[in-house]
């Protein structure tokens, strides 16, 4: 098990654990997302009977470990060191079927959010009203409604009105949980406001209307402008995406099949019927930006290119600053278990 008692263990992933009820759709989402299975797919996928850990690490940004707890475990057994669990958890996630009925779900999310609190003040508390699709708009509205009111006013109740929940409508049929889990991992970012500082900079500086900063593999994006997201800009993007990691890998590997289909040559320029132009640059092995531009403003593409080299040189210089804070903490890491004493009571001294 991790120790996060250590101040110097940095490098330690934050969790993130998917929980609710048995069949409300955690496995099916972390398939959607992290693994690109198919939604329909996701309809032969068996229960989940065990905790499943996996490690996301596809960018420096993006780097935590998902634990996805089966419904019917009861976590808060004497068997099981739930302390231990809460104590390294960055976010968790409690999934709940909004086609269902939710009340022992909300009973469940009750328990679990006040125990959870109590090891850990710091977690991020994410409700996720899971497949939506099957609902009409007023209903999708008057089932958030009725959620967020219960949760909240449990809360209040049990004299917990200071712990956040934050709500999403999601479903694995659209691109809603790919925003909820951005919406996620970006709390999970300490360089987040770096980041859309840099973003803003770059895009009042180029004439861009709006810019998101994905990682290519889950589509997440990890940052974007202070402008508001329009979930149509974002399908968009996503769509982008996928139509350039999907070319790059029919024509952009060698006839062996060597070399990688997404490098710093990696580029796109898709023109829209609105005069909109979508244009995507690599910035990092597993970062792109994704542009939304006006036709007009688009004419002065040396401008922007010469923006986006700044932007992309102040993105390494984050990763560097980061990777310097990381050294320095093991560092002393490694100096502090040498100061520390022998069984016999005498200071280590160094050889």
């Amino acid at each position: 098990v991790l120790d996060f008692n250590d101040p110097f263990s940095t490098e330690v992933k934050p969790r993130i654990l998917l929980m609710g009820l048995r069949r409300s759709g955690k496995s099916s989402i972390q398939k959607v997302v992290f693994h690109k299975m198919s939604p329909n797919e996701t309809l032969f996928l068996e229960s989940t009977n065990k905790i499943c850990r996996e490690d996301v690490s596809n960018s420096s940004f993006v780097n935590f470990q998902i634990w996805d707890f089966p419904g019917q475990i009861d976590f808060f057994d004497p068997t099981f060191d739930y302390e231990m669990i809460f104590r390294g958890t960055g976010a968790l996630i409690f999934v709940i079927d909004s086609q269902d009925d939710y009340m022992e779900a909300l009973a469940r999310l009750h328990l679990t959010v006040t125990r959870a609190y109590k090891v850990n003040p710091d977690i991020n508390f994410e409700i996720f009203i899971h497949k939506v699709d099957g609902l009409s708009d007023d209903h999708k509205i008057e089932t958030q409604r009725d959620i967020h009111q219960r949760a909240n006013d449990d809360l209040a109740d049990a004299g917990l009105e200071k712990i956040h929940l934050s709500f999403y409508l999601t479903s694995i049929y659209d691109h809603s949980i790919f925003e909820a889990f951005s919406k996620v991992v970006q709390k999970l970012i300490p360089q987040l406001p770096t980041l859309e500082n840099l973003l803003n900079i770059f895009i009042s500086n180029s004439g861009i209307e709006k810019a998101f900063l994905f990682d290519v593999v889950s589509k997440i994006y990890i940052a974007t402008d202070s402008t508001p997201v329009d979930m149509q800009t974002y399908e968009l993007c996503c769509d982008m995406i996928d139509v350039v990691i999907d070319i790059s890998c029919i024509y952009g590997l060698k006839d062996d099949g060597t070399g990688t289909p997404y490098d710093k040559e990696s580029m796109a320029i898709i023109k829209l019927n609105n005069t909109t132009v979508l244009y995507l640059k690599e910035v990092t092995k597993f970062l792109a930006l994704v542009c939304f531009v006006r036709e007009e403003s688009f004419e002065r593409k040396g401008l922007i290119d010469y923006n986006f080299h700044c932007f992309r040189k102040a993105i390494q210089e984050v990763f560097e600053v980061r990777m310097k804070v990381v050294r320095s903490r093991k560092h002393q890491s490694h100096m502090q278990k040498k100061k520390r004493p022998t069984p016999n009571g005498t200071p280590r001294m160094p050889l």
